[in-house]
């Protein structure tokens, strides 16, 4: 058995987390990572709690033939991943810390957001 590194332990992690995505449309799993390599933080896309539900086809981009992965969300009621591992985040934790997704780059606002947590490395499959 190989031990994996610390990037394919860590994304191994995020797609993990990806499983509790309630978007039907695509699933995303985001981890967060200090500078200690210790879990700050996870989050996956979905809608927020209390909220509406796209898995019960509450979601108007979800049931639209808008293509997925396009730049524009307005008709989405979920959270990107990226958003909701930084909520739950500790700033202090995350300042130099390592973000990792189960799948694709994060969009132009996740970036910011990502660059306001002080977050400096972002690591994709």
């Amino acid at each position: 058995m190989t031990r994996p590194d610390w990037d394919q332990y860590f994304l191994g992690i995020a797609r993990a987390v990806a499983a509790r995505a309630d978007c039907r449309r695509v699933q995303i799993g985001c981890v967060i990572v200090g500078t200690d390599k210790r879990i700050v933080a996870t989050g996956y896309n979905g809608s927020p709690p209390g909220g509406l539900s796209c898995l019960a086809g509450e979601c108007p981009r979800a049931l639209s033939d808008t293509p997925t992965l396009t730049p524009d969300y307005a008709n989405c009621i979920a959270l990107h991943a990226e958003q909701n591992a930084i909520a739950y985040a500790d700033r202090t934790r995350t300042a130099g810390g390592t973000m990792y997704l189960s799948a694709s780059k994060p969009c132009d606002m996740c970036s910011k957001l990502i660059a306001a947590a002080g977050i400096e490395r972002v690591v994709t499959p």
